[in-house]
């Protein structure tokens, strides 16, 4: 699984980085890597192999790299508010200095980001499994006081 160059160019130009003199291309690749989506196959990136413990991931060779954008961009620029959420506001010499600024307009592109990355879905597996005889914890009988 690697992000192809065309997708670091568009998370590039997401997050207001021309240059690679704060986020190289490989750190950007590796932001977009973190959020695989399924292909347009409907291919998953991977598999779990439950037969290992803990289960591990295994890759599916036929899946089509394809990420959610959106994600990643919404993490670089949560990265970038962190660096101005120190700064303050603040008046000296007659002139007013909103240096807050730059972090809430930081935090808002990424929750624009946000807004707009795919929706995703959660797979629970209830461990340890049942057995039909089991009751469980909601099912079971109340106390008597």
């Amino acid at each position: 699984m690697s992000a192809s160059a065309a997708q670091v160019r568009q998370l590039r130009a997401m997050v207001a980085e021309p240059t690679e003199a704060t986020y190289t291309d490989e750190a950007l690749a590796s932001a977009i890597e973190v959020y695989p989506l399924l292909d347009p196959l409907g291919l998953a990136p991977y598999t779990w192999d439950y037969s290992t413990t803990p289960p591990s991931q295994l890759a599916q060779d036929t899946w089509i790299p394809t990420y959610d954008l959106h994600a990643a961009a919404a993490q670089v620029w949560q990265e970038k508010a962190s660096l101005h959420a120190g700064n303050f506001d603040f008046a000296a010499d007659g002139a007013s200095f909103s240096r807050s600024q730059a972090y809430e307009m930081a935090m808002k592109q990424s929750r624009h980001h946000a807004a707009r990355r795919a929706p995703t879905t959660l797979t629970q597996i209830m461990e340890p499994r049942r057995t039909g005889g089991e009751a469980y914890p909601a099912n079971a009988p109340e106390l008597e006081d």
